[in-house]
């Protein structure tokens, strides 16, 4: 299977951001490996760890190389980490296994000791590198990015010039995507880019009409003139109701004479 056809999925997965707090998984190594492209690419922390500690446990390679990027996304890997994906093209990967969208949190301090461990169980001196990236800003992410694939691929070219080594990048669960607090942030932008364009071309904004100048209609003033109109109807039907009552003057007066002494024997 063609490496650009494996590392895909990791992209497009993300593209909908279906888990806003999941995150991606990507293990390397140039020891071939029990194939695992079958697996889901939705997964729990444990069920991922599980697997990477059955992998590690043989002690695959002499080097090792763990980063560690907070908040990271599946669709960064291939948009704006040009190093990491060249290492995970490289002709000499035989085994990989990559997780999209991984559900939980997951110790990496525990991943590193057991890689440690294993290799000290079976009398084998290996070197174990960690890269700790910063943490992606939630407004500069694609600048954030790029400095941390610089610092990584550093990392990734001193780890590649050994013949038996593995890499294992993973993240940490990120901030549940903001929607509101993002729609309120790109309509403070369009509102501050119409007061520096009203300010700097002020010949411009006098142009404009009335109604694109001006809010006139806010929530408050448009619930409040539906209340208006239906109390008024309310008002109308009670006007046309005592209108419409046809009832003389004189059935409220006191009959007088003969005809009203006959009535009351």
């Amino acid at each position: 299977m063609r490496p650009a056809t494996i590392f895909g999925p990791l992209a497009l997965s993300g593209a909908a951001a279906a888990l806003s707090g999941s995150y991606p998984w990507v293990l390397l190594s140039t020891t071939k490996f029990q194939d695992v492209s079958h697996r889901s690419q939705i997964q729990t922390g444990s069920e991922v760890l599980k697997h990477t500690q059955e992998i590690l446990a043989t002690c695959p390679t002499d080097r090792y190389l763990v980063a560690v990027q907070p908040g990271v996304h599946a669709t960064d890997l291939g948009r704006s980490m040009p190093h990491l994906r060249r290492a995970f093209e490289d002709s000499r990967i035989l085994g990989r296994f990559d997780v999209a969208e991984v559900v939980g949190a997951v110790d990496t301090a525990g991943v590193v000791e057991h890689i440690k461990s294993e290799c000290a169980k079976k009398n084998k001196a290996v070197t174990v590198d960690e890269v700790h990236l910063a943490s992606l800003a939630s407004q500069d992410r694609a600048s954030t990015l790029s400095k941390n694939d610089g610092i990584l691929a550093g990392s990734l070219e001193t780890t590649a010039k050994d013949d038996s080594y593995t890499i294992l990048f993973l993240s940490a669960p990120g901030e549940p995507a903001q929607f509101v607090e993002s729609l309120h942030t790109d309509l403070k932008r369009d509102v501050n880019a119409m007061h520096f364009s009203r300010m700097g071309n002020n010949t411009r904004w006098e142009s404009l009409p009335l109604f694109e100048k001006y809010q006139f209609f806010t929530p408050g003033i448009f619930m409040g003139l539906i209340v208006a109109l239906i109390l008024l109807s309310i008002l109308g039907v009670g006007l046309r109701a005592l209108s419409s009552l046809e009832v003389s003057y004189g059935a409220f007066e006191k009959e007088m004479g003969p005809a009203a002494h006959k009535k009351q024997q």
